[in-house]
């Protein structure tokens, strides 16, 4: 199993915009072949001094994918390719972590 988190930052104030977006897309996401896990989260509130927040402008997307060409074709599928282009403006930066469970 592989599993990604994907750190998103968009340009500011446009996070409610992309995470519309994002939610349009799951569905087409959740239907590929592989995917056990598509959602994303936010700052949770509440959670004291120990949390690094990662700010108004910023989500996480958690994944986990049945295989590595799983992964590489969802990369690949046209509605994530349309998804890209359609917020691409919208988006200042992404950190990708794949991972594997230890």
């Amino acid at each position: 199993m592989i599993h990604v988190l994907a750190i998103i930052t968009t340009k500011p104030g446009l996070r409610d915009d992309v995470l519309a977006a994002f939610h349009a897309n799951m569905p087409a996401v959740h239907a590929e072949k592989g995917c056990i896990e598509y959602a994303p989260a936010i700052d949770a509130e509440g959670m004291g001094g120990m949390q690094t927040r990662l700010g108004p402008d910023s989500f996480v997307v958690i994944e986990k994918w049945a295989t590595a060409e799983d992964l590489a074709a969802h990369g690949a599928a046209p509605h994530m390719v349309a998804y890209g282009k359609a917020n691409r403006d919208r988006v200042i930066g992404r950190v990708l972590h794949f991972l594997t469970t230890a």
